[in-house]
């Protein structure tokens, strides 16, 4: 009998070149090799009972990116690219999370903080495996999408992220979420030093800070690390390339 063989070979997907309108100039990228990344888009963020509204953070401008996010994510599961979930999902017990990065989160001790319990009653604030942690329940996470859990504001420090990207031959990240001059804004950094290309959607993502922050966010991404596009032009060239 014939020994079973082993098989390293790795079965790439026929190219799918496409060119998309963007700023400072348009980019031509591999569908097939792409990734739409969705950051933060989960309950302690956006629900009324979450952390942030808990805090007193106005959720109105992070909602409001919900209907250019799920035009997205229809159009990338559609079109045969990977819908990407990247969550805040700490351990229960804090481990991975320093004294300094706990201390400034929590106003030096004076608010809750991951893994406290929530105020309103929501169990540990963004645990993983928790409600808090979960993809807004507005959203329309699908069974084939997949999710990771990050512990700091760049998605990619010290997970499984790169290694799941670099798995499926991603060599595209396509931006989307919250907010866009924290987790959004550092992943993406993270993503072009890992060799990443990056695609911002402007539109698509929002931030509680104030609006200087924000365009000083996309002048930053479109001078250093990738390009900004529109949701109605990337949805129009993903619905090009259905599969």
């Amino acid at each position: 009998m014939t020994a079973p063989t082993l098989s390293y070979v790795r079965h790439e997907p026929a190219p799918r070149i496409a060119t998309l309108g963007g700023l400072p100039q348009p980019v031509t990228f591999d569908l097939a090799r792409s990734a739409l990344v969705v950051v933060d888009m989960q309950n302690d963020f956006l629900h009324a009972d979450g952390w942030f509204p808990s805090a007193g953070i106005d959720p109105a401008p992070l909602l409001g990116v919900i209907p250019q996010i799920t035009e997205l994510t229809a159009a990338a599961r559609k079109a045969d690219v990977p819908v990407l979930w990247l969550n805040w999902g700490v351990r229960a017990d804090r481990a991975e999370l320093s004294q300094p990065l706990l201390g400034k989160a929590s106003a030096c001790g004076t608010r809750p903080v991951y893994a406290d319990p929530s105020p309103k009653g929501k169990g540990p604030i963004a645990v993983q495996g928790e409600w808090g942690a979960e993809v807004f329940e507005a959203m329309q996470a699908e069974p084939g999408d997949l999710l990771v859990y990050k512990h700091r504001l760049s998605g990619f420090f010290d997970n499984e992220l790169d290694t799941i990207l670099r798995n499926r031959g991603i060599d595209t990240l396509i931006f989307a979420g919250v907010n866009i001059d924290r987790c959004v804004f550092s992943t993406l950094c993270d993503a072009s030093f890992h060799g990443y290309g990056c695609v911002l959607v402007e539109d698509a993502c929002a931030t509680s800070s104030p609006d200087y922050v924000r365009e000083a966010t996309l002048y930053l991404v479109r001078l250093l690390y990738g390009v900004t596009a529109g949701t109605a032009d990337l949805a129009s060239l993903l619905a090009d390339h259905k599969s």
